[in-house]
């Protein structure tokens, strides 16, 4: 028989919003003015965070951190786009999307200081807690969208990993399962351009990393993952898409400007000249410009959004502090076993005879 094909694919690329702040009218999603200076506000809020987490633990106050600046635009672009019962499923470094889906700081603050009641699932909210082994939450987010699929309801889940994930095997499975059982899922692909130290171009010879949904069966798409407008626009269509049962894939072209975690030196393995050329496109910086050119900030309005954030977030790291100066570390001995071992004992009565109740000590 003559040779045919028998299956092709294109990945479309969104942008809104450009570098040079040209507006793409025709896919400019329809937000209102309260709603994009809301968007402004969340992108800042985490950002802030991040820069004062940093702080704290630079101070020794925490532990080891992922922030998310300069990925702000691809976190709270796809989390704007999520009704009140969707969940979000993170890896570690969603605390941009977390805040917008109703995260507390303070409870980010506790999960940084070590402490599990950060990590809780909450009741008036579907958030799982964050993933640290690379790729694993995926399978996650397709369990909670097929269970969603299953008992008839619109809530789907949205789960976040980096490029790097892609090169594990449970992000295609779950991507796999999903195109099967048409999941109510989306999955976002943040692609910063590392993992951790490994570029991009080491890590797959496809032109995109979109495409790699094509073999689940399932559609990818690009945006410019600084453009929180594209995002947004790209998200709002994806999760329609999932709440009926065709889940989608995107890739945000994103950078992550500060280091992989705070144990991280990124100038081991990025050029400052990079590093410059995408501090000129940052996400904030770029929506703020749109939104003042249409008359929607201006200095009273820029300043009341910093305190706002400033009195929530000391309040979140006095709440975190004050919740960590309550806790019994002995409690790392307890509720793991019914009856805690003999080697445990020994080493419980020996840690409270040297005063380990000294948190600190």
């Amino acid at each position: 028989m003559p040779k045919e094909n028998v299956a092709q694919f294109s990945i479309r690329s969104v942008q809104v919003l450009s570098e040079d702040e040209t507006v793409d009218n025709e896919l400019l999603p329809e937000l209102t003015d309260n709603e994009l200076l809301s968007i402004y506000e969340q992108m800042k809020r985490s950002r802030r965070l991040d820069e004062r987490a940093i702080a704290l633990q630079r101070r020794g106050e925490l532990g080891t951190y992922a922030p998310a600046i300069g990925q702000e635009a691809a976190q709270v672009g796809t989390a704007f786009a999520l009704g009140e019962n969707d969940w979000l499923v993170p890896s570690f470094r969603e605390q941009s999307a977390l805040l917008v889906h109703g995260t507390p700081p303070h409870k980010i603050l506790k999960y940084a200081k070590g402490m599990e009641e950060g990590a809780e699932i909450p009741r008036e909210n579907g958030t799982l807690p964050p993933a640290i082994p690379v790729g694993t939450q995926p399978l996650h987010a397709v369990g909670i969208g097929w269970g969603e699929a299953l008992q008839g309801r619109e809530n789907i889940a949205i789960t976040y990993f980096g490029d790097g994930a892609t090169s594990e095997g449970d992000v295609y499975e779950a991507m796999n399962l999903a195109g099967v059982y048409d999941a109510q899922t989306v999955f976002v692909c943040q692609n910063n351009r590392y993992a951790i130290s490994t570029g991009t171009e080491k890590q797959t010879a496809a032109e995109t990393f979109a495409q790699k949904a094509v073999a689940a069966g399932i559609e990818g798409i690009q945006v410019d993952g600084n453009d929180v407008l594209g995002v947004y626009c790209v998200a709002k269509e994806a999760v329609d898409k999932a709440r009926r049962g065709e889940p989608v894939f995107i890739e945000a072209l994103t950078y992550r400007r500060s280091m992989h975690t705070t144990s991280d030196d990124p100038s081991a393995y990025r050029e400052v000249e990079e590093e410059s050329e995408w501090r000129a496109r940052d996400p904030i910086l770029r929506f703020q410009v749109f939104l003042e050119n249409r008359g929607l900030l201006d200095n009273e309005t820029e300043d009341a959004i910093d305190d706002r954030i400033e009195d929530e977030l000391t309040s979140a790291i006095d709440e975190a502090n004050e919740a960590r100066e309550e806790l019994d570390p002995a409690d790392m001995f307890r509720y793991v076993y019914e009856e805690l071992p003999p080697e445990l004992e020994h080493q419980l009565m020996a840690f409270e005879a040297a005063d380990g109740g000294d948190i600190d000590g």
